[in-house]
């Protein structure tokens, strides 16, 4: 820390925190001028001497590519190193490919003019798009494009490889080809002024554990090069010329929250059970089979979601009944008997696989063509997977859950795809468990309202509170107008997901939760209070939620939920959430640092 520093105006600026961490160090700026794009005619004659250039520059587009995916396959994962293929398919796109030539053809202008010109057009098309998930597609196609100009013009390629000491990088954007060469041991941190949590750069950064703020307005004109900050990547803020007030303090947060994480690590091994006796089971939510090793790591009593569609994504392809198999049985094996509900394709919204979209053109896609409608239309691909789900099923204790049910019918209908499944199944010789339990996934408001027949035709219930929440309210989660709208403490919310619980115990089938919101401690009390017993969480949340409500009792969380039942309004469900986040959870945390600090 320079003295210097200490003469300075301290400033705050706020984005979206992507990845979390605390820390301290020299602002350094990436400027990157965009490759000069020469225009300027052609003959006829000079046609196929610029293909050749063209094809060319594809060429070394392509290795060079393969070369940063092989670099992030063995620097991270070959989870992180798949991105890459995305921009290895941009390059096979034979669409922009011949958009290309053909423009040459007919203006008679350079490759460069051309290439660009089209490719323009494909990222100004994705970028317009509203969702978020889609919008980021367009920087693979912009990263591409850069790359492959500067090798028309025989540019050197941006090297971000290191820094020449520890820093801050802030950028306009980070592409994945730039995100891949980051010395994590000198970026400290990555500000962005665009881009949101589902671009590849900040997947990048959250696996490599550098924070990381997007949508900091203006961070390149409004942040001198040089100076020293400090990011918050747990609330979004970056501090710029912090006072030693200011850093001592945030060093008290980093502290806080490593000695608190340090508590919630240190009773894995102790189960799930509230003061005064009553289990809970915690499960845990993944992405892929790689994840497994941070399932157990977390303490989890086994899967309470897969979603399958990952599997899908990443290959931007539909892939074989093997390839399934190989996947979900490398999950059900690593949980030995541990339970793991994998819930089938759930394609559409921001989950989108071009070769299933293509030509569809939705208004609203998350109201659309979408999970087990597109499974029901395509049975091919969705017998598919039910074979190769079925098989894994031999090997453990696996369980189907089918998502976004609207009524009884479509769960009929999957389940007589089921027995169909079975049946080839049979006739091919294969394993598999003849009483495999299949659920329902209760996440449109017409499935709670039938929930009592479909339990009458499943094996268990799972909530999902994401979508849950946004049909009941008619909130687009994605759409920044309405955001603040989506509210899972609406009482719509609360007494639908109460209801959904009443039917399942009349039913006598187990129900649990698998939305975001049961990895957060207020709300894991309110969903034990109405009546649920299981929850799924992501791995990291497992810990902190297992350790509160250990020191929680039901009798308190049932009085909680009584409560927010009575409420009207979503802002009096809230204040009694935080009622009881500061009169219960609060002083629990603050009595295990003071015991931890007292060890110490």
């Amino acid at each position: 820390m320079s003295s210097a520093g200490e003469h300075k105006q301290e400033f705050i600026f706020r984005g979206i925190a992507v990845s979390p961490g605390v820390v301290h160090g020299k602002a350094y700026l990436l400027s990157r001028l965009e490759p000069e794009i020469p225009s300027y005619p052609i003959s006829s004659d000079q046609v196929d001497s610029e293909i050749a250039r063209f094809e060319d520059a594809i060429m070394t587009t392509r290795q060079q590519i393969a070369n940063l995916r092989d670099q992030v396959s063995q620097k991270l994962s070959e989870i992180e190193a798949q991105i890459f293929d995305a921009h290895l398919l941009v390059l096979e796109d034979k669409a922009l490919i011949e958009e290309t030539e053909g423009e040459l053809r007919k203006s008679l202008y350079n490759i460069e003019s051309c290439f660009n010109q089209i490719s323009q057009r494909y990222i100004d098309f994705f970028s317009n798009l509203e969702d978020d998930y889609i919008k980021e597609r367009a920087n693979d196609i912009r990263d591409v494009t850069r790359r492959l100009l500067r090798n028309l013009a025989g540019e050197n390629q941006p090297n971000l490889a290191s820094l020449s000491e520890p820093g801050i990088l802030i950028a306009s954007d980070i592409t994945p080809s730039e995100a891949a060469l980051i010395d994590k041991n000198t970026v400290l941190a990555i500000i962005t002024e665009h881009g949101g949590a589902t671009g590849h750069a900040v997947i990048m950064a959250r696996s490599m554990g550098i924070p990381a703020i997007v949508n900091l307005s203006k961070a390149t004109s409004r942040i001198p090069s040089g100076c020293q900050v400090l990011v918050d990547g747990y609330e979004g803020t970056l501090v710029v010329n912090p006072t030693t007030d200011t850093l001592f303090r945030y060093g008290e947060i980093q502290v806080h929250k490593d000695s608190i994480r340090r508590i919630f690590l240190s009773e894995l091994e102790h189960p799930a059970q509230t003061t005064d006796g009553h289990a809970v089971e915690l499960l845990a939510n993944i992405e892929d089979s790689e994840d497994v090793t941070r399932v157990n790591e977390s303490g989890a009593e086994g899967i309470g979601l897969f979603r399958s569609e990952g599997l899908y994504l990443r290959s931007n392809d539909f892939p074989s009944e093997d390839e399934q198999f190989e996947e979900y049985v490398k999950v059900v094996r690593g949980m030995e008997s541990r339970p793991v509900i994998i819930r089938t394709l759930d394609l559409g919204g921001d989950k989108v696989l071009s070769k299933a979209m293509v030509g569809l053109g939705e208004n609203n896609p998350f109201m659309g063509f979408r999970a087990i409608r597109f499974c029901l239309k395509n049975k091919d691909v969705f017998k598919t997977q039910l074979r190769a789900l079925l098989r894994a099923s031999a090997e453990g204790n696996l369980k189907i859950l089918y998502p976004m049910l609207s009524g009884v019918s479509e769960l009929l209908e999957a389940n007589r795809l089921l027995e169909e499944s079975k049946d080839e199944l049979r006739h091919r010789g294969e394993n598999f468990n003849e009483k495999v339990e299949v659920g329902a996934m209760i996440e449109i408001p017409s499935a709670a309202q039938v929930a009592p027949e479909l339990a009458r035709h499943s094996d268990f219930f799972s909530i999902g509170t994401n979508d849950l929440t946004q049909y009941l309210l008619a909130v687009d989660r994605v759409n920044d107008e309405v955001a603040h709208l989506y509210q899972p403490a609406h009482p719509a919310v609360v007494r639908t997901i109460k209801q959904i619980i009443d039917a399942a115990k009349v039913a006598n089938i187990p129900i649990g939760v698998c939305g975001e919101i049961a990895g957060e401690t207020p709300y894991a009390a309110l969903l034990l209070g109405l009546g649920l017993r299981e929850l799924s969480i992501t791995p990291p949340n497992l810990p902190e939620v297992r350790y509160i409500l250990r020191r929680l009792a039901l009798k308190d969380m049932e009085d909680l939920a009584s409560n927010a039942l009575q409420c009207g309004d979503p802002q009096e469900v809230q204040q009694l959430l935080d009622i009881f986040t500061r009169d219960k959870l609060d002083p629990l945390l603050k009595e295990a640092i003071g015991n931890l600090k007292a060890e110490e």
